[in-house]
């Protein structure tokens, strides 16, 4: 009974822990731009236009961003601390080597957001559509991915720990290299790999998706399918 027990636990995946953002009064943050290593401590910047501003290395702490256009915003290494970033849109943002922790992201409209080498832990992104998502060597962790659609997301050699995706179409994803624990992809509308198909040892996926992937797999080790 007793290894009976342990194998019903282990293949059990351990859900994800959601962030518990609770922000205070916040400060409207006005018609500033944003500045290199900038500490921005309880703030809202609502419906602002930061395209091609300079926020490398800042800091936000208990912030809101809503509406706010970040085309080619350089937020390379920022730091985003229990905040929350409600319909930011734009292309070509790099937060390479950022840092999000106890983070929502809702209804976000991006293109081609550079996140390479960041670490996520305790976020969530919910609703919206991200285009080409560059999460290479990311180290995700309590990570939920929600009604949202990845369209062409690369997490190639990232590391993800209790990732969920739930309701979201995941397109054309890349996951070579990556590593992964606890990983639940069942819930995902569309589960479309297009790379790195060998690397979901420590996901679980559903048995209609193994039938939808059994080509992948198949081509993955050299077995020919006819007839």
């Amino acid at each position: 009974m007793g290894a009976m027990a342990r194998k019903t636990r282990n293949t059990q995946v351990t859900a994800a822990r959601r962030p518990e953002v609770r922000l205070p009064p916040l400060r409207p943050y006005g018609d500033g731009g944003l500045e290199p290593d900038g500490d921005y401590d309880g703030l809202e910047l609502a419906g602002l236009d930061l395209a091609g501003q300079e926020g490398t290395g800042a800091r936000f702490l208990d912030c809101a961003l809503r509406e706010c256009g970040l085309d080619g915003t350089s937020l390379a290494g920022a730091r985003f601390i229990d905040s929350v970033l409600t319909a930011v849109r734009g292309v070509g943002t790099d937060l390479a080597g950022a840092s999000l922790r106890d983070v929502e992201v809702v209804d976000a409209r991006m293109g081609g957001v550079q996140l390479h080498g960041a670490v996520l832990e305790r976020v969530v992104v919910r609703g919206g559509k991200i285009d080409y998502l560059n999460l290479r060597n990311g180290k995700l962790k309590d990570v939920v991915f929600e009604g949202c659609v990845l369209a062409e997301p690369d997490f190639g050699g990232a590391e993800l720990v209790r990732v969920e995706f739930r309701d979201c179409a995941l397109r054309r994803a890349d996951f070579s290299g990556a590593r992964m624990t606890d990983v639940d992809l069942r819930g995902a509308a569309e589960l479309d790999i297009a790379r790195g198909v060998e690397r979901l040892a420590g996901a679980v996926i559903s048995a209609a998706q193994l039938l939808d992937l059994a080509p992948v797999f198949a081509a993955q080790i050299g077995v020919r399918v006819e007839g």
